[in-house]
């Protein structure tokens, strides 16, 4: 019966293709998406799994490039205070490109609906579910934009209440991410921090355990 589920192996192969090559793009070339590219993307997204069925994500499209410029400069400003926040590798952090906001060819902010207090459906002790969910949605469209040849990336500098003032979101609405979403001149070989030696990808003894938390944990990362 198991088999009669199963995708075909050229099937099977191109969705890990799509896993292994995914990478949180930040240097795009300007030209425009193909009609109805980005709608097949947000509809990935909206075809994510969501505790309740709750479908907490909304998207807003950014096509004025004054607002773009606004979050921009948001941008810059909260990686220069994380900066501050950093020792031996300050400097290094700010040369670092964290977004593509004036460079992409679409910006989406995808931020929580409000009201979410009224989902109770697997939230009672875990109320950080939605968030969760929206996480899942951004993967989704991630991979598919990944398999179309369209680049993405996550950027997560961004005071959330001042962003969200700025694009007149509802009391309760709140922005969680935003995507630059483009053609790129290419993908990066690998995760571009680990491309870069900021960081590594941890071992799987590192991070899979058996029957509860090992004594003598190994797998804690080093903090930047």
């Amino acid at each position: 019966m198991s088999d009669q589920q199963r995708y075909t192996d050229p099937e099977i192969a191109a969705v890990w293709r799509a896993i292994r090559e995914r990478r949180d793009m930040r240097h795009f070339v300007p030209t425009p998406l193909a009609d109805g590219a980005l709608e097949r993307l947000v509809e990935a997204a909206h075809l994510g799994p969501s505790v309740g069925y709750m479908q907490p994500w909304r998207f807003i499209r950014i096509s004025d490039l004054a607002l773009r410029r606004r979050m921009h400069q948001m941008v810059c400003a909260e990686q220069a205070k994380t900066a501050e926040t950093l020792s031996s590798r300050r400097e290094e952090f700010l040369k670092l490109k964290v977004e593509g906001i004036l460079d992409c060819a679409e910006v989406l902010v995808v931020a929580l609906m409000p009201n979410r207090e009224r989902h109770v459906f697997g939230r009672r002790t875990m109320p950080h579910m939605d968030l969760m969910s929206v996480g899942c949605a951004i993967q989704n469209m991630w991979l598919a934009a990944r398999a179309e040849g369209i680049g993405l990336g996550w950027v997560s500098f961004f005071e959330p209440q001042a962003l969200a003032e700025l694009l007149a979101m509802p009391e309760g609405a709140e922005p969680v991410a935003i995507l630059c979403i483009g053609h790129v001149p290419a993908f990066y070989p690998r995760p571009m921090l680990e491309d870069i030696g900021w960081g590594q990808r941890l071992g799987m003894d590192e991070v899979l355990f058996d029957n509860g938390w090992p004594a003598g944990d190994r797998s804690t990362p080093t903090a930047y």
